[in-house]
């Protein structure tokens, strides 16, 4: 019982950092796809990324000389 009771808090937490403000995981489809899709993305997880803009704004990398 005690496992059980340690999981469920850990997967609260979880969710409530990842989801509540955007840091982790954007939605829980994303949360998903990370924590078990992601070895073999398809075209659909594909189009869903770009629709509800998984991984936010993309920076360029600028090497320093």
């Amino acid at each position: 019982m005690k496992k059980l009771l340690l999981l469920v808090l850990l997967s609260m937490f979880l969710l409530g950092c990842g989801l509540q403000r955007g840091a982790t995981w954007k939605n829980l489809d994303h949360f998903k796809y990370s924590w078990s899709g992601y070895k073999n993305p398809t075209a659909e997880t594909g189009r869903m990324s770009e629709e509800q803009k998984w991984w936010g704004k993309e920076i360029p990398y600028v090497p320093a000389d």
